[in-house]
């Protein structure tokens, strides 16, 4: 049991809880485009690549799984998703299962404004946001949003020129700036996070983990605290089971004034899932079983409520002769 690990960068937690879980029953394979990338060197072997833009690059991993006899793959950077999900038939062809859901459903995930209305249409609570200024600028004066708003790309992640606007000459600095932006309502409330799994083979809800954010950084998770909530356990369940995710799905949720709000749905692990592992959810184990050919149990709700995570700084030194 081989498994692929690409863009790891500085996910070194993930490397190391897959290699606990294959227990030496299998090898995992870190790709980068740089080797000042820290996770790489915690893998069993690494492989330096082009960046994911590069023409040719989806053969060189092809080339990896073929030569390595990878049983399975999966990124940890958003526009890679895609790129997973587009060739995931090319990938069964030769023995690979991406851990990634339909490529449908990843594009509708990376577009926040489709994403938006997809939450709309489906009668989630989600923050108000629009492409168009002309029509914000309407609602503005209507009351029907306020300032400050978040200005942000359609598609971008890691908060990259993520922009709070107290006022309309803001919004325009900013559109005059960047392409590809959107408006959205800013919700000054309490942050959750859910890391999620669906089972590849059986498509149930297997895990749940709920965390409250207390700190962000670089649009990761610093530090936080594991609750549990009835609520947004079934909350969370219904959306992943309505927009027809796989895998392992990342969420995050807004209580503002009474409501959850679901703000983002990334496809993919996220920045804090190791607060979950260490509470006793065990996603790597999850996609390890299902490349077995074995489903998952029902484990939503099991873990340590209560349980705080706090990341620090750690290096990693490399000498090169």
């Amino acid at each position: 049991m081989n498994i692929l690990l690409l863009s790891i960068g500085t996910r070194n937690k993930i490397v190391q809880y897959f290699k606990k879980e294959l227990n030496g029953n299998g090898l995992v394979i870190a790709t980068d485009c740089s080797n000042l990338a820290p996770a790489i060197y915690d893998a069993d072997k690494y492989y330096i690549v082009p960046p994911i833009s590069s023409v040719g690059y989806i053969d060189e991993i092809f080339k990896i799984c073929k030569n390595e006899k990878i049983n399975g793959v999966l990124s940890f950077i958003d526009p890679e998703l895609s790129l997973l999900a587009q060739y995931t038939d090319k990938f069964r062809k030769i023995g690979v299962t991406p851990i990634i859901s339909d490529y449908e459903k990843v594009e509708l995930c990376f577009d926040k404004y489709q994403m938006y209305q997809f939450l709309i249409q489906n009668k989630y609570n989600c923050a108000k946001s629009y492409i168009d200024k002309n029509l914000f600028y309407e609602d503005l004066e209507k009351g029907d949003i306020n300032l400050p708003v978040f200005v942000k790309p359609i598609r971008g992640s890691a908060s990259i020129n993520v922009n709070k606007a107290d006022s309309e000459r803001e919004v325009e600095l900013l559109f005059e700036k960047y392409d590809g932006l959107m408006i959205q309502e800013y919700i000054d409330g309490v942050e959750y996070g859910a890391d999620v799994y669906i089972d590849m083979l059986s498509g149930e809800v297997t895990d749940i983990f709920i965390k409250e954010k207390l700190k962000m950084r670089a649009g990761e998770t610093d530090k936080s605290v594991s609750v549990k909530n009835d609520t947004l356990f079934i909350m969370i369940e219904n959306f992943v089971k309505t927009i027809n995710l796989r895998g392992i799905i990342d969420i995050d949720i807004f209580y503002y004034r009474g409501m959850y709000y679901i703000s983002e749905v990334n496809p993919r692990f996220g920045g804090g899932y190791p607060h979950a592992y260490e509470c006793g959810v065990n996603i790597p184990k999850c996609i390890i079983n299902n490349l077995q050919g074995m489903a998952n149990c029902d484990n939503k709700c099991m873990y340590d409520e209560n349980v705080y995570m706090m990341k620090y700084n750690e290096i990693k030194i490399l000498r090169i002769n």
